[in-house]
C-alpha cells in the first residue's frame, strides 16, 4: 500500500506516508513548531478494502518516543480530513501503544509524526478525538469578529477628546464621525 496516502501542510510540498507495516504507515513533519492545521488523504492508488478505515495519529517525539494524540480517521467515504494541531504539542497525548508493528522510527527534535493505523471501521468510530483538533468554521469566524472589534476599538481611540467632567475634572468623549467614515469606506470596497 505504498503511494496510498498524502499529507498536506500549508505552504508546503506534499509529504509521502511511507509504510511501516502491513497496516502502520508514517512520515516525518520538518519544522512542526509552525504548523496549525494538517490534511491527511488518500492519493487514489488504491482504496481501503470494504469495511476498513485509517486512524490518524500524531505526535512530538521525545527521548522515550512520546505518546500518540488521536486526530480523526480518513476512508473511501471520507477521503480526506483538516485537523487542527497548533497546540497539541503543548498538551498530554493520551493513546500509547497504538502501533504494534515494527517500532515506529524515531525523528529529529522539532519534527512531528503522523501515523496512520489501518483498521475495521466499526473500531475507529468508537473513538474519541483530542479536544481541539477539528478545523471548525466557527472558531475562525469567533476568531475573526474579535480581532475586528479589537482594532475598530483601538483605530477609534485614537480620535478620543479630553473634555472637562465637573465631578472628575475630566472624561473622554469619541465624536461619531470615525465610525461612519470607517462604514462608508468599507461599503465603497464591497458595494
Amino acid at each position: 500500500m505504498s503511494g496510498v496516502f498524502g499529507v498536506i501542510v500549508s505552504g508546503r510540498t506534499p509529504i509521502e506516508v511511507l509504510p511501516v507495516s502491513d497496516s502502520e504507515f508514517s512520515c516525518e513533519i520538518v519544522n512542526a513548531d509552525s504548523i496549525n492545521h494538517v490534511v491527511v488523504f488518500l492519493t487514489g492508488a488504491q482504496p481501503f478494502p470494504d469495511g476498513i478505515g485509517g486512524s490518524v495519529y500524531i505526535r512530538w517525539p521525545t527521548t522515550d518516543g512520546g505518546n500518540w494524540h488521536y486526530l480523526g480517521f480518513i476512508c473511501n467515504q471520507k477521503p480526506s480530513a483538516i485537523f487542527k494541531v497548533a497546540q497539541l504539542h503543548k498538551s498530554d497525548a493520551s493513546h500509547s501503544g497504538v502501533f504494534g508493528g515494527q517500532q515506529m522510527q524515531l525523528y529529529s527534535s522539532g519534527s512531528a509524526q503522523i501515523g496512520i493505523n489501518a483498521e475495521s471501521l466499526s473500531i475507529i468510530e468508537g473513538r474519541q478525538a483530542a479536544d481541539g483538533t477539528q478545523a471548525s468554521q466557527q472558531s475562525t469566524l469567533v476568531e475573526f469578529a474579535e480581532k475586528m472589534i479589537r482594532n475598530l476599538i483601538n483605530h477609534t481611540e485614537s480620535f478620543t477628546q479630553r473634555l472637562p467632567d465637573p465631578a472628575t475634572g475630566r472624561e473622554f468623549s469619541l465624536p461619531f464621525s470615525p465610525f461612519q467614515c470607517i462604514f462608508h469606506r468599507f461599503l465603497m470596497q464591497k458595494p
